[in-house]
Order: structure tokens, then C-alpha cells, then sequence
């Protein structure tokens, strides 16, 4: 076995403060839940939903962008960040949320999108209009075409979503002009954040809504915002579409926003100084090590970033142990604690992404999610939950073409990395669609439709059944609220069998998962507290994670 020794979350320089070891719900919602039976979901709706999510047990909830936009990429093509889109609500509506998410005691996050805007943002119709070489034009990344006549790109970058990352516009005297960059889609413009009055602009932003009382901020594309300031040509200008991710070095992960974050905690510390409640900032950090991503999490920067080399891993003991070892060591390293995650609104739900359909093994993949769930909520550090995970819904596979609306399936053609499958809403009740997710007149149609076999997920049929993955979530989050500072905790890895993962922590909580399908001995003779399916006394069944208080003399390596 390898000798990794302690692996030690945080430090004792460190209060405990209630991000460090949350458990954060998000919230995708136009597909949470629809009051208004227009067949999208809306903040109303949050707020309807808030008492399952307390029952559930999560400490707060994280919102998908709800401002009022276009919906090129739903809600992330900002057109206002100071307002609600009227599909969702309005600020009325916001402060009633807030207020019914204070009265239970649940913290809300906003999503926040700073690297681009909607191409119907105010500045940027003012950009068009104003020419080249404006001022308005300086708040955005606009450069001469090359080649004859500019008709040829700036440079060779291409965007994540597909397609050349450049637009020519065409100028207000009716001649080709200039291009604009977009990293995404050319609806989405993005900010140069060399131009002072930009940073500016999100600084009033945040204080716009931390003064109508939110707990924090999920930074959409966290590594961006700066960009090689003379925007030269990659070595591989279609890194980020072929992978999908924050590859090219020109575009993302510049010096630079290190700065903003710097400024971006002081704002937050401002609040928190005023009346001691802090405030929080989580970024969506895409770079390639532990080591680097670490830097975001330095003690006067974010104060936690999405580890997503977890949800990225493949189902196997040695490469999640590698995992979880390098955020141990590089992340909680910095003061921080790491940010666990296995699903979100752009990845395949892990009970499809883990499963196995050409071995014909039914339920596999949901075996596996549920061990996978255990292990993340037993791991030192804050864990979020993607809404309708606590549920074991697999990814919609099936959805016709007719109906999917990410921009990289309008952009591309192809359904390989499309995300509408996970988007799809959820299942309340009922044995029909909508299953009670909109309140609409029969026949009220949700966004995009839900597969028949969702009446096999509905949460009154979960709550109902003990066996459920909602009881297994409910569980584990109730143990994990009664163990003592888990954000500080500490890990020591045992000497387990191959295929088999496990450690002890500080607190004496010892967890195991057998990703073979064969039983194994576990590692405590012991009944497990809390187990992902089941196991007798002594025993490790295959795709089975399980919780046992630990003994005095557990071998450890």
C-alpha cells in the first residue's frame, strides 16, 4: 500500500466557520419547481421547495443564474445582474425567498458570471453602436480582423461550445468590422477586465445583493475573466472545445485574477465585519493540478473552490484515493477546505456516468452513486449536492433533438457532450408528467419533458421508501451534522485490500468502499452506522460504501 501518512483538512489557525464543512444544495432553477404553470420553474417555487430541502438537511442552497437574460445559454447570458428575469419572478419575490430562507435557517448562494454577458447587455448594444477605438467598445475584448480586408479572425482561438471563439460585427456605417471574442458563444461577450470600469461594475454588483441580504457567491468560470493581454495564437487553438474545459493557457488562468479575488474577499469581509455572518465565495476553478488550484484558495482569496477532480475520476479505489490524497495535501494545505462534488448542471449524473450497460449488471450505476455519495459525505470539507441527486435520477439519455437546447448542440450537432439530460425537471409526484412539478392545467407541459419511468424517482415515493437514495442522503447528513468539526478534520488511509478504499478520521469515523463486486471482509467487525446498501456485521459487499465507529487498533498505512 502507499504511505501517505495524515492527511491533515485545515489547520489550527482556523475557527470553525459554517462553509467549511457545508453541505450546499443547487438549485437549477427552471427545473426545480414551476408556480406559475408556465412549465419553468421559478424563485416561487424555491421558496415552496425550502422545507424538503431542510428536511433533507443541507445547511444552504446555491441558485442558477435567475437575471433577466435571452436564455442562449439559460441565464448565464447576463443582460441585467442587478434584476430578476420575469420568467422567474421579480426582487419582490427574491426578498421573499430570502426571508423564508432565514426564518429556517438555510444560506443562499447566488451564481455569479463575470468572464462574459449577454450580447444583449446594455454596455455591449453600446459597444456595437459606438465603433471602433471607443470607449465603450474598450469594456470588451474588439480587434481588427487579419488577413484582406480583417476577414480573417484576430487569432485562432477557438470557443469551448464549438466554432471560432471571434464574431465580426458589422459597424454602424453598414461595412464588416471589427470581431469581439467570446470563449462560450457569441451571445456571450466577454468582459475585458483590463478596462477599470469593469471590475468596478461587479463590485457594485455584489453589493448590490449582498445589501438584500444573500450568504454569498458561486463564481461561474473562476479561472477566467483575464485574458493574455496581446491575445497571440495557441499552440492548440481547439483545446477547450475538444476537452470541453479551461485548457487554453492564453485565455484562462492569468495572473491577473488572483487581484479580483483579493478584492472580491475584502468586499465580503466588509459585510461579515458588520454584523459577523459571513459571507462566502466558492469558485467554479477549472485548472490542471491540486497544486494550482490551491492558489485560489489562499487565505485572503476564495474561500473554497470546487474540486471537481473527484466528480472527473473514473470508478476505481487507486485513482480516487489519488484524488482525495492531493486535495488533502495541496488544498487544505492553504487553510481552506476542499469543496466535494460528484454532479452538477453540466456533467452526467453519476448513477449513468458510473454505470456499466454493456456488462448488463441492472443497477450498477446506482450502486456505485450511492457508495460514491457516502465516501463524498464522509470526506473533511464541504460537499454540493446537485438537485435531484438525493433522488438517484440517471441522466435523461433519450431526449429528442427537436427538444434539447444547450448551445452546444445548436453550435455543434452532436449529443456527445450535451447537457439538457441532467437539466431535465424534477419529479415531485404522480404517476404522469408532469409529476407534480408544474401547478399549470392538465396537460401544462414542463421545459423539457420527463421520461415515464420518473414516477420511479418522485420524491413523495422517496421520502415513502427508507431504501431510497433520499433516506440515504437524509441519513448520512444527519450524522455528519452531529460529528464534531468535520470541515477540520484529519484522514489516515487503512491498509485495505485491493479494490477496496478506506480511512479513519480524527474523529474516529472510519469509511470504506468496495468498488469490486465481490464481498470483502470489512475493515471494522462491527454493525456500520450508515451503509449504501446491504451489509452484515463483518462484511464489505461489492459497490457498498459504509460509516463504522472506529476500533483502537485499525491498521492504517
Amino acid at each position: 500500500m502507499h504511505n501517505d501518512g495524515l492527511q491533515r483538512q485545515g489547520n489550527g489557525l482556523n475557527r470553525h466557520r459554517w462553509w467549511r464543512d457545508a453541505v450546499i444544495y443547487q438549485v437549477y432553477v427552471r427545473s426545480f419547481l414551476d408556480s406559475t404553470g408556465d412549465g419553468i420553474g421559478d424563485l416561487a417555487g424555491v421558496r415552496a421547495g425550502l422545507p424538503y430541502l431542510k428536511k433533507l438537511g443541507v445547511d444552504g442552497i446555491w441558485l442558477s443564474p435567475f437575471y433577466p437574460s435571452p436564455q442562449h445559454d439559460h441565464g448565464y447570458d447576463v443582460a441585467d445582474y442587478c434584476d430578476v428575469d420575469p420568467v422567474f419572478g421579480d426582487l419582490g419575490e427574491f426578498d421573499r425567498l430570502m426571508a423564508a430562507a432565514r426564518r429556517l435557517g438555510v444560506k443562499v448562494l447566488l451564481d455569479i458570471v463575470p468572464n462574459h454577458c449577454s450580447s444583449e447587455h446594455p454596455w455591449f448594444r453600446e459597444a456595437l453602436a459606438a465603433g471602433p477605438g471607443s470607449p465603450a467598445r474598450a469594456r470588451f475584448h474588439f480587434a481588427d480582423g487579419r488577413g484582406p480586408d480583417g476577414a480573417e479572425p484576430p487569432n485562432n482561438w477557438h470557443a469551448m461550445f464549438g466554432g471560432p471563439a471571434w464574431t465580426r460585427v458589422t459597424e454602424p456605417d453598414g461595412r464588416p468590422g471589427q470581431w469581439y471574442l467570446h470563449m462560450f458563444t457569441p451571445e456571450q461577450p466577454d468582459w475585458n477586465w483590463r478596462d477599470d470600469r469593469v471590475p468596478a461594475e461587479f463590485e457594485r454588483v455584489l453589493r448590490f445583493w449582498l445589501d438584500r441580504g444573500v450568504d454569498g457567491f458561486r463564481i461561474d468560470v473562476a479561472a477566467g475573466l483575464y485574458k493574455h493581454p496581446r491575445l497571440p495564437d495557441s499552440d492548440d487553438p481547439e483545446a477547450d472545445a475538444r476537452t470541453r474545459d479551461s485548457v487554453n493557457p492564453l485565455a484562462w488562468n492569468q495572473p491577473e485574477v488572483h487581484d479580483v479575488w483579493r478584492r472580491w474577499r475584502s468586499v465580503c469581509e466588509e459585510y461579515t465585519a458588520r454584523d459577523g455572518r459571513e459571507r462566502l465565495l466558492v469558485g467554479e476553478v477549472s485548472v490542471p493540478s491540486a497544486r494550482e488550484h490551491a492558489r485560489y484558495v489562499r487565505p485572503d482569496e476564495l474561500h473554497q473552490a470546487f474540486f471537481f477532480d473527484l466528480l472527473s475520476a473514473p470508478w476505481d479505489a487507486d485513482a480516487f484515493r489519488k484524488v482525495v490524497s492531493e486535495a488533502m495535501q495541496d488544498i487544505a494545505g492553504t487553510g481552506s477546505t476542499v469543496t466535494w462534488v460528484l454532479n452538477n448542471h453540466d456533467q452526467v449524473r453519476t448513477v449513468t456516468r458510473y454505470g456499466e450497460p454493456a456488462t448488463g449488471a441492472s443497477g450498477l450505476g446506482a450502486a456505485r452513486a450511492r457508495a460514491a455519495a457516502l465516501l463524498m459525505l464522509a470526506l473533511p470539507g464541504a460537499a454540493y449536492i446537485y438537485q435531484g441527486e438525493e433522488l438517484g435520477l440517471p441522466e435523461v439519455v433519450d431526449l429528442p433533438d427537436d427538444v434539447l437546447t444547450d448551445p452546444i448542440f445548436r453550435r455543434t450537432g452532436s449529443r456527445a457532450r450535451i447537457r439538457d439530460g441532467c437539466r431535465v425537471p424534477l419529479p415531485w409526484s404522480g404517476q404522469a408528467s408532469p409529476f407534480g412539478f408544474t401547478s399549470g392545467a392538465e396537460g401544462a407541459k414542463p421545459w423539457l419533458p420527463q421520461p415515464e419511468y420518473f414516477a420511479e424517482y418522485a420524491t413523495d415515493r422517496a421520502l415513502a421508501d427508507t431504501r431510497s437514495f433520499w433516506h440515504l442522503y437524509r441519513d448520512g447528513l444527519q450524522l455528519r451534522a452531529a460529528l464534531p468539526q468535520l470541515g477540520e478534520g484529519t484522514l489516515r488511509w487503512l491498509d485495505t485490500p485491493p479494490g477496496v478504499l478506506g480511512f479513519v478520521r480524527g474523529d474516529g469515523l472510519v469509511c470504506a468502499v468496495n468498488f469490486g463486486t465481490a464481498p470483502t471482509p470489512a475493515p471494522v467487525a462491527g454493525t456500520p452506522l450508515l451503509a449504501s446498501g446491504p451489509c452484515p456485521p463483518g462484511v464489505l459487499a461489492g459497490s457498498t460504501a459504509a460509516w463504522w465507529t472506529a476500533d483502537d487498533d485499525l491498521p492504517t498505512c
